[in-house]
């Protein structure tokens, strides 16, 4: 609970007087009467964590004093008899560190309140939500009414602020990210260890997803990808549904959640167990470059950075497989490498496996690097099989190799480096029993 209370504190630290706004998410249809596996917003989580639907959390200020007011779900035996138990109104102050909590229907009856005598508002302002529209719709009446002399009409981007604060991950979140990348480390090996031509890639999915549910996993952190073969060219391929062939590669991009927080790695494996000359001069390429742009990572520097070493590093890979011709500047300048690597060199890690955090500061300068960041580094090349400019024994070749790095106080940490990665250590890997890490 002390966490969260202290992370309401600093969003309200970052605030004028006003009421921030906050929903959670909601049950979603999956089909007629069925619904998705219910995930909560991450924000609201980050501040609350609170896993129930339909609540809306403020967090209200003014000059004299600060307050948390959490509406949710009154207790209803008939509704909990399907679905389990609600925490209800009465509990919620104690179990979660509000100061007020009220019934969600109860809404539009209690905002008039909670609102008047406040003129900012901080809200979403990029996603519409029901319980937002009613805090706007309130905030509207109370502007017209002649009875209160101030109510919200200024209305401002809350998640600038809880944004820029989660881009800090503190102790504890860290250790959640340690433990989805100790669950993940086995889903990764086992699927070296199992893959074998003539089999599917959803077999391989299937193994993966089984170790994250069998270690207490609660969610994947995304949707699995297992690409075979030319598959891999396909950044976000998640048919998972080719078999896997002989002198293949085979890319896999998976990663779990643990309490919210994510993983996300990426691995190729021989399906042969074995990296034929070509793919291990292209896979050694991009180890190289993943290493060196890894190294650069410390307090001060900023993703830009690592950007513009990413497109060296890799156009020089190109060069030296013969893939392209040049001078590395000129080809760089060109932008000549975006046809075999089209992507950033990675992106921020938390609560969303895309951590929704910024790169630039609000002046449009580059964030700079701070202690206690996390994000992925996953340099790839990309040559697709149609690619009649290719060397012949290049085409098909998708790889990719993804790790998480945490930001510390003279450098990095790269919380993945138990999960294997060089071509001796993959080949290796190939050659164990799937079974030891179920």
């Amino acid at each position: 609970m002390k966490n969260y209370k202290h992370r309401r504190h600093k969003v309200l630290q970052e605030m004028d007087s006003g009421v921030a706004v906050l929903p959670s998410a909601s049950m979603q249809t999956r089909s007629n009467d069925t619904e998705f596996p219910f995930r909560q917003e991450s924000s609201f989580y980050y501040l609350t964590g609170f896993n129930e639907p339909d609540c809306l959390l403020l967090l209200c200020k003014n000059e004299k004093e600060s307050k948390t007011v959490l509406f949710l779900r009154e207790s209803n035996p008939a509704m909990e008899m399907w679905v389990g138990k609600f925490l209800g109104v009465e509990a919620a102050c104690k179990a979660l560190g509000v100061d007020e909590a009220y019934d969600i229907k109860e809404l539009e009856t209690v905002l008039p309140k909670l609102l008047e005598n406040h003129e900012r508002l901080y809200v979403d302002n990029f996603t519409s939500h029901p319980y937002v529209e009613s805090v706007k719709k309130v905030s509207n009446e109370l502007f017209h009414s002649r009875i209160v002399h101030r109510s919200p009409r200024t209305f401002l981007h809350l998640n600038t602020i809880i944004e820029k604060i989660r881009l800090i991950k503190e102790p504890s979140e860290v250790e959640n990210i340690r433990k989805a990348l100790h669950i993940t480390q086995k889903a990764h090996h086992a699927s070296m260890a199992m893959v074998s031509a003539g089999m599917k890639e959803y077999e391989i999915q299937a193994i993966i997803e089984y170790i994250f549910k069998k270690e207490g996993s609660g969610h994947d952190a995304y949707e699995s990808i297992v690409a075979g073969g030319n598959n891999a060219n396909t950044l976000h391929y998640v048919q998972n549904s080719d078999t896997l062939k002989e002198g293949d590669l085979m890319l896999i991009d998976a990663g779990c959640e643990w309490n919210y927080y994510a993983s996300d790695i990426t691995r190729t494996t021989p399906v042969n167990g074995r990296f034929s000359e070509a793919q291990k001069a292209v896979y050694n390429g991009i180890l190289h470059a993943q290493e060196k742009i890894i190294d650069l990572i410390k307090p001060g520097i900023t993703k830009q950075t690592l950007q513009e070493a990413s497109e060296s590093l890799l156009t020089e890979v190109l060069v030296d497989l013969g893939i392209l011709e040049g001078s590395i500047e000129k080809l760089v300048e060109d932008k000549s490498f975006k046809k075999y690597y089209p992507h950033g060199i990675g992106h921020w890690m938390g609560l969303d496996v895309h951590d929704t955090c910024p790169y630039k500061n609000e002046d449009g300068t580059d964030l700079i690097f701070k202690e206690g960041m996390v994000l992925t580094i996953e340099p790839a090349l990309y040559l697709p099989l149609d690619d009649m400019d290719l060397p012949l024994k290049y085409r098909g070749i998708g790889i990719r190799t993804e790790d998480d790095i945490l930001v510390t106080k003279n450098g990095f940490e790269n919380l993945s480096q138990g999960i294997a990665k060089t071509v001796d250590e993959i080949e290796a890997m190939c050659k164990r029993d799937y079974r030891e890490f179920l």
